[in-house]
Protein backbone atom coordinates (compact mmCIF):
# COMPACT_ATOMS: atom_id res chain seq x y z
CA UNK A 1 0.00 0.00 0.00
CA UNK A 2 1.25 3.39 -0.98
CA UNK A 3 -0.93 5.47 0.82
CA UNK A 4 -2.75 6.02 3.93
CA UNK A 5 -5.62 9.25 4.40
CA UNK A 6 -7.09 11.42 6.74
CA UNK A 7 -10.51 13.47 6.61
CA UNK A 8 -11.07 16.81 8.08
CA UNK A 9 -12.85 20.19 7.49
CA UNK A 10 -9.96 21.74 7.83
CA UNK A 11 -8.78 22.54 4.99
CA UNK A 12 -5.06 24.04 6.11
CA UNK A 13 -3.81 21.52 8.14
CA UNK A 14 0.20 21.66 7.10
CA UNK A 15 1.50 19.33 9.87
CA UNK A 16 -0.05 16.63 11.55
CA UNK A 17 1.25 16.35 15.52
CA UNK A 18 0.25 13.70 17.69
CA UNK A 19 -2.91 15.08 19.78
CA UNK A 20 -4.84 12.84 22.69
CA UNK A 21 -4.62 9.80 22.11
CA UNK A 22 -0.75 10.30 21.19
CA UNK A 23 -1.28 9.27 17.55
CA UNK A 24 -2.05 10.54 14.24
CA UNK A 25 -4.81 8.55 12.71
CA UNK A 26 -5.08 7.90 9.00
CA UNK A 27 -7.39 5.28 7.06
CA UNK A 28 -6.54 3.02 3.95
CA UNK A 29 -8.74 4.20 0.37
CA UNK A 30 -10.55 1.15 1.01
CA UNK A 31 -12.47 2.65 4.55
CA UNK A 32 -12.01 6.13 3.37
CA UNK A 33 -15.99 5.85 2.26
CA UNK A 34 -16.48 6.14 5.91
CA UNK A 35 -14.97 8.98 6.70
CA UNK A 36 -16.46 11.20 3.82
CA UNK A 37 -19.17 13.05 5.60
CA UNK A 38 -18.72 15.21 8.31
CA UNK A 39 -16.89 14.27 11.41
CA UNK A 40 -19.30 14.24 14.39
CA UNK A 41 -21.93 12.84 12.08
CA UNK A 42 -23.62 9.13 13.07
CA UNK A 43 -23.19 6.47 10.89
CA UNK A 44 -23.62 2.88 9.78
CA UNK A 45 -21.57 1.76 7.17
CA UNK A 46 -21.16 -1.59 5.70
CA UNK A 47 -20.13 -3.89 3.60
CA UNK A 48 -19.09 -7.75 2.25
CA UNK A 49 -17.04 -9.92 3.33
CA UNK A 50 -15.60 -13.09 1.66
CA UNK A 51 -18.08 -14.89 4.70
CA UNK A 52 -20.73 -12.78 4.60
CA UNK A 53 -24.03 -14.94 3.92
CA UNK A 54 -25.94 -14.87 0.65
CA UNK A 55 -29.11 -13.45 2.93
CA UNK A 56 -27.31 -10.49 4.82
CA UNK A 57 -25.87 -9.74 0.94
CA UNK A 58 -29.63 -9.22 -0.44
CA UNK A 59 -31.34 -7.90 2.54
CA UNK A 60 -28.66 -5.05 3.84
CA UNK A 61 -26.50 -4.63 0.28
CA UNK A 62 -28.82 -4.77 -2.29
CA UNK A 63 -26.52 -5.26 -4.80
CA UNK A 64 -24.30 -2.99 -3.17
CA UNK A 65 -20.46 -3.15 -2.61
CA UNK A 66 -20.34 -0.26 0.23
CA UNK A 67 -23.08 1.37 2.06
CA UNK A 68 -23.01 4.70 4.21
CA UNK A 69 -26.21 5.49 6.31
CA UNK A 70 -26.27 8.87 8.30
CA UNK A 71 -29.43 10.57 9.65
CA UNK A 72 -32.05 12.65 7.95
CA UNK A 73 -30.81 15.11 10.89
CA UNK A 74 -27.37 15.06 9.45
CA UNK A 75 -28.17 15.40 5.71
CA UNK A 76 -27.82 18.82 4.58
CA UNK A 77 -24.61 19.15 6.86
CA UNK A 78 -23.52 15.80 4.85
CA UNK A 79 -24.19 17.42 2.05
CA UNK A 80 -22.91 20.92 1.99
CA UNK A 81 -19.63 20.07 4.61
CA UNK A 82 -16.34 20.17 2.41
CA UNK A 83 -13.73 17.98 3.17
CA UNK A 84 -10.15 17.72 3.11
CA UNK A 85 -8.53 14.19 2.41
CA UNK A 86 -4.90 14.41 3.31
CA UNK A 87 -2.63 12.18 1.84
CA UNK A 88 0.63 10.08 3.82
CA UNK A 89 3.09 7.86 2.86
CA UNK A 90 2.04 4.53 4.47
CA UNK A 91 5.59 3.46 5.23
CA UNK A 92 5.25 6.16 7.80
CA UNK A 93 2.36 4.37 9.43
CA UNK A 94 2.13 1.14 11.35
CA UNK A 95 -1.28 -1.02 11.30
CA UNK A 96 -3.54 -0.47 14.35
CA UNK A 97 -6.79 -2.51 12.58
CA UNK A 98 -6.47 -4.34 9.04
CA UNK A 99 -10.57 -4.77 9.16
CA UNK A 100 -11.49 -1.10 10.26
CA UNK A 101 -8.47 0.11 8.06
CA UNK A 102 -7.01 1.95 10.45
CA UNK A 103 -2.74 3.02 10.27
CA UNK A 104 -1.27 5.23 13.17
CA UNK A 105 1.77 6.96 13.91
CA UNK A 106 3.27 8.81 17.11
CA UNK A 107 5.03 11.33 14.66
CA UNK A 108 4.52 14.82 13.35
CA UNK A 109 4.45 14.17 9.74
CA UNK A 110 3.49 16.46 6.65
CA UNK A 111 1.01 15.23 4.07
CA UNK A 112 2.48 14.65 0.38
CA UNK A 113 -0.98 15.74 -0.92
CA UNK A 114 -4.61 17.46 -0.41
CA UNK A 115 -8.42 17.44 -1.97
CA UNK A 116 -10.85 19.49 -1.63
CA UNK A 117 -13.96 17.79 -1.66
CA UNK A 118 -16.60 20.29 -1.83
CA UNK A 119 -19.97 17.90 -1.91
CA UNK A 120 -19.12 14.98 0.13
CA UNK A 121 -22.46 12.82 -0.77
CA UNK A 122 -21.55 12.90 -4.81
CA UNK A 123 -18.26 11.63 -3.85
CA UNK A 124 -19.76 9.05 -1.93
CA UNK A 125 -22.10 8.57 -4.76
CA UNK A 126 -18.90 8.94 -7.63
CA UNK A 127 -17.52 6.08 -5.88
CA UNK A 128 -20.07 3.88 -6.31
CA UNK A 129 -21.28 3.89 -2.33
CA UNK A 130 -24.73 3.21 -2.20
CA UNK A 131 -26.19 6.35 0.40
CA UNK A 132 -28.97 5.57 2.47
CA UNK A 133 -30.62 8.08 4.94
CA UNK A 134 -32.87 7.14 7.62
CA UNK A 135 -34.95 8.74 10.40
CA UNK A 136 -33.05 7.06 13.01
CA UNK A 137 -29.97 4.61 13.32
CA UNK A 138 -30.81 2.49 16.12
CA UNK A 139 -32.22 -0.29 14.77
CA UNK A 140 -30.05 -0.67 11.89
CA UNK A 141 -26.91 0.04 13.93
CA UNK A 142 -28.44 -3.38 16.01
CA UNK A 143 -29.06 -5.51 12.81
CA UNK A 144 -25.85 -4.80 11.21
CA UNK A 145 -23.86 -5.48 14.48
CA UNK A 146 -25.82 -9.01 14.56
CA UNK A 147 -25.13 -9.43 11.17
CA UNK A 148 -22.27 -11.15 8.85
CA UNK A 149 -21.41 -8.21 7.49
CA UNK A 150 -18.15 -5.88 7.69
CA UNK A 151 -19.11 -2.47 9.49
CA UNK A 152 -18.00 0.45 11.66
CA UNK A 153 -20.42 1.87 13.30
CA UNK A 154 -18.84 5.87 14.33
CA UNK A 155 -20.37 8.60 16.14
CA UNK A 156 -23.41 7.37 17.50
CA UNK A 157 -23.02 9.32 20.48
CA UNK A 158 -24.50 12.31 18.70
CA UNK A 159 -26.88 10.24 17.16
CA UNK A 160 -30.60 11.12 17.58
CA UNK A 161 -31.75 9.46 20.86
CA UNK A 162 -32.94 5.86 20.62
CA UNK A 163 -36.76 5.79 19.86
CA UNK A 164 -38.18 4.93 23.73
CA UNK A 165 -38.14 1.85 24.86
CA UNK A 166 -35.67 0.84 22.49
CA UNK A 167 -33.17 -1.60 23.90
CA UNK A 168 -29.60 -2.04 22.78
CA UNK A 169 -27.25 -5.19 23.13
CA UNK A 170 -24.62 -2.91 22.46
CA UNK A 171 -22.70 -0.19 24.44
CA UNK A 172 -24.19 3.32 23.41
CA UNK A 173 -21.29 5.40 24.08
CA UNK A 174 -18.71 3.78 22.26
CA UNK A 175 -17.76 6.27 19.33
CA UNK A 176 -16.44 3.83 16.70
CA UNK A 177 -16.99 0.34 16.69
CA UNK A 178 -15.55 -2.05 13.97
CA UNK A 179 -16.01 -5.68 12.83
CA UNK A 180 -15.14 -8.33 10.02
Amino acid sequence: MASVFHVSEDPDIGVFAPKGSGLVWAITAERLPNYLVPRDCPRVTFYALPNTTPADRARYLCGATIVVVIEAAWLVRCEDTALTVYEFDAAQFELKDAIAGYYTTASTIRPIGRRRIERPLDALRERGVVVRVLESLWQLREDVAKSSLGFSIIRMRNAQPPPEGFVSAFEVSVGSVAKG
